[in-house]
Parts: C-alpha cells; sequence; structure tokens
C-alpha cells in the first residue's frame, strides 16, 4: 500500500462520534489516503465499532491494534492503534511514529471531512511540494456553516505563527503536513498526570523549519464538544501548569513574532510557572530574564485573576 495522505484521529470515549468521521470518509473522491486511529485509553466499545468496520478476511491483528480493509469502501485501508491515556499530544506521538506517508491530516473524533477533502490535499499539495513548505493552511467550518476565521490568501505563502497573531486568523483552521519535519520535532515532551498539552507545540517547531500555503478551501467541518479540548481552558491552566509553562516557552523563543505577541506570553510564562510552583529563572531556555522582572507583577495578577475563575 502506497498512498499519499494519512487522515489521522485521536480518540478518547467517542465511540458516538466516530461513525460520522467514518462515513464521511467513505465518501470521499480521492483514494490517495489511509486513516489511522489512535485510541487514548477509551473505556467505551471504540475498538469493536471500528473492528466492525473492517472485512474480516483482511484482518490483521497487532500488539497495539489491528488493521484491515472497510467493509463500506473497499479501498479504504484502516489501522486502529490502542494506546493507555495520556492526552491528546501522546496521540500526535502516537500518530507520527506510526505514518510513512508524505503528508498528513488531523481529523478529531468529533469531526469530519467534506467529500472533497482529500482531493483538496492531494490536489493543492502536488502545487506547492517542490515550494519548501512545511504545509498546507485551509479553513475549519462548523457544521451550521461558518467558516472560522477570515478569508485567506489563496496560494499565499506565510509562517503560521505570522498567521496567528492576526485576530482575524486566531480561530481554529485545519493543517496539512509534511510528515518528515513532524518525524523531525516529535516527540513532544509529556508531563506526568497532564494530559492538557496542546499539539500546537510541533505545529510551531515545525513552522519554525520552513513556512506553510494558505488555500482558500475548506478541509474539515468541525462539532465542538463540552468536554473537548478547547473547553475549559482556564482549569486546563492548573491541570497541566508544567505543560502551559513549556509552551509559553517555546512561544517566547519564536521567531517571526511581533513584541505584543512576546510580551503578551512572557506575562502569561510567569501565571503558568506560579501555577506549576515552578523558578522563572530557567538557564539555557532563552528566556529573558529582565523581560521576566519587568512582567512579573502583571503575570502575577493574572495568576490570581485565574485562579478565581478556576471551577471545580
Amino acid at each position: 500500500m502506497s498512498k499519499l495522505l494519512t487522515v489521522f484521529t485521536p480518540t478518547y470515549n467517542r465511540v458516538d462520534l466516530l461513525p460520522r468521521g467514518y462515513e464521511a470518509l467513505c465518501r470521499q473522491g480521492s483514494h490517495d489516503f489511509c486513516w489511522l486511529i489512535i485510541d487514548d485509553g477509551s473505556k467505551d466499545n471504540t475498538r469493536e465499532l471500528v473492528k466492525s468496520w473492517l472485512r474480516a478476511e483482511s484482518l490483521e491483528f497487532r500488539e497495539d491494534g489491528f488493521v484491515g480493509y472497510s467493509k463500506d469502501a473497499d479501498w479504504l485501508h484502516i489501522e486502529y492503534v490502542y494506546k493507555e491515556n495520556g492526552g491528546l499530544h501522546t496521540g500526535y506521538n502516537k500518530a507520527i511514529e506510526k505514518m510513512n506517508t508524505e503528508i498528513c491530516v488531523c481529523i478529531d473524533s468529533d469531526d469530519y471531512m467534506p467529500d472533497d477533502g482529500v482531493e483538496i490535499c492531494v490536489t493543492e499539495w502536488a502545487k506547492y511540494r517542490d515550494k519548501n513548505v512545511s504545509g498546507l493552511v485551509g479553513y475549519d467550518y462548523t457544521i451550521q456553516g461558518k467558516r472560522l476565521g477570515n478569508q485567506m490568501e489563496d496560494g499565499k505563502i506565510i509562517h503560521y505563527v505570522r498567521l496567528k497573531q492576526d485576530k482575524g486568523f486566531s480561530a481554529d483552521n485545519k493543517l496539512v503536513m509534511r510528515v518528515d519535519l513532524l518525524k523531525q520535532v516529535a516527540p513532544q515532551p509529556s508531563f506526568e498526570g497532564e494530559r492538557n498539552f496542546n499539539p500546537i507545540w510541533m505545529i510551531l517547531k515545525v513552522d519554525q523549519i520552513a513556512p506553510f500555503v494558505l488555500i482558500d478551501k475548506t478541509l474539515c467541518i468541525v462539532d465542538y464538544q463540552e468536554n473537548g479540548m478547547a473547553a475549559n481552558i482556564v482549569n486546563q491552566f492548573f491541570n497541566s501548569p508544567n505543560s502551559f509553562m513549556e509552551l509559553r516557552i517555546l512561544y517566547v523563543n519564536l521567531k517571526y513574532t511581533s513584541l505584543c505577541w512576546k510580551i503578551r506570553h512572557y506575562i502569561h510564562l510567569v501565571a503558568n510557572a506560579k501555577m506549576a510552583k515552578k523558578s522563572l529563572f530557567i538557564k539555557d531556555r532563552g528566556v529573558n530574564w529582565a523581560v521576566i522582572a519587568v512582567m512579573y507583577p502583571i503575570g502575577t495578577l493574572l495568576y490570581y485573576y485565574l485562579k478565581s475563575k478556576r471551577t471545580n
């Protein structure tokens, strides 16, 4: 099997939502992809559901899961991998370890691709693969048909972090990424007991190597859940303080960022360090101690404000 694209889906207890994503993949006009499901320790019957989608004669069991071909779309190769629960970023780590295609795209377990999503990925990548870019940036649309963020300039090459500094593009969008560059920066570090470490850490690491191409096309339909990673962000700050501190250290070291960006994240770095009960006087991490000293009072106020907003 030689495919261009891996569609990977980290999932945790989403047996009720996964069928929608599966059905969308079976409808794809282009077949130049495989589907990799990373089960992050689900307690529901996700395993049995995925197994029910596969033709019995194609099933091949492995130590951490199984592979096979779909009953409903005989060309669709599906790989299911089970791992202990560790959070979304560990799902990304496992997916990157397993992938052997040229490019990949993450479609979350509560989301799905439009019927021409794979075709867009394949066609657009053929245009730009020789331009030394990290991948493509397309749109997320809500199930109500609303585009997230402003319209993008088709074909524009830009570093992703520069795009995220613009309020008009701060909403979620969908990235198609080179697997070789992800393997170069992975794995994302983990901290014991902390499951809320945003995989944007790896995306921005890749972005420092090469920019992305904007495409004026829809790649994903999103359906945010109340228990999703985007929900209850204040609680996540306190549940995973070392992870957020690590993310802020990356943010303040990034190239292609503005002074306002750095100041904002230095303030958050102070607050996250207080949550983690860690010293900010970090050697050899690129952190500017003078800036920390200036931002320390504001960061302390932010810490107490967020603490007052925390819910059980």
